[in-house]
């Protein structure tokens, strides 16, 4: 009845269960945050954030305002965003105001939304790349990741590169 086997099993299938659902973190309508943030979870945002942002959902709140590069697996967009967004899944309820390009694998747009920017489909696997080394993760907080070093040769022509706008 209470033997060892028993506890092993039990102890077993607890551990092979699924994670618990943890609640979003909130950043309310009152608050003004200036700096970045990262989080592995879902972030709700009703204030003010002037910094990038590295999540794994965001929903942006109709009274949110976003001041920096977002970077996440999914993007729910009901306010104002001034700044690049980097998703899989991005979506433009009507009440959203977005000034920035968009780069994504799924993008949703809602008649009455407004966007000022270039979308761009990103090509399989160019997320998973990208979204890694945006940020990089230390003791004193995310910091943007190391370019590589120039080349020394000098005999070599540098890479240049153009944009052109339409």
């Amino acid at each position: 009845m209470f033997s060892k086997a028993k506890k092993t099993n039990s102890n077993a299938s607890a551990s092979t269960s699924p994670k618990k659902r943890v609640p979003p973190s909130i950043i309310s309508a009152d608050l003004v945050i200036t700096g970045n943030l990262v989080s592995d979870g879902e972030i709700q945002i009703d204030g003010t954030v002037r910094g990038d942002i590295q999540t794994k959902e965001l929903l942006i709140g109709e009274t949110a305002l976003i001041e920096g590069e977002i970077v996440a697996e999914s993007v729910r967009v009901h306010g104002k965003v001034d700044g690049q967004i980097k998703a899989l899944n991005v979506s433009l309820a009507k009440s959203s105001h977005v000034v920035g390009d968009i780069l994504h694998d799924n993008l949703s747009i809602e008649t009455g939304a407004f966007l000022e920017g270039h979308c761009k489909r990103l090509a399989d696997g160019e997320f998973q790349q990208s979204h890694k080394t945006d940020l990089k993760i230390t003791k004193d907080g995310p910091k943007p990741a190391d370019k590589k070093p120039a080349s020394t040769n000098s005999t070599a022509p540098s890479p240049t590169t153009a944009k052109a706008t339409a």
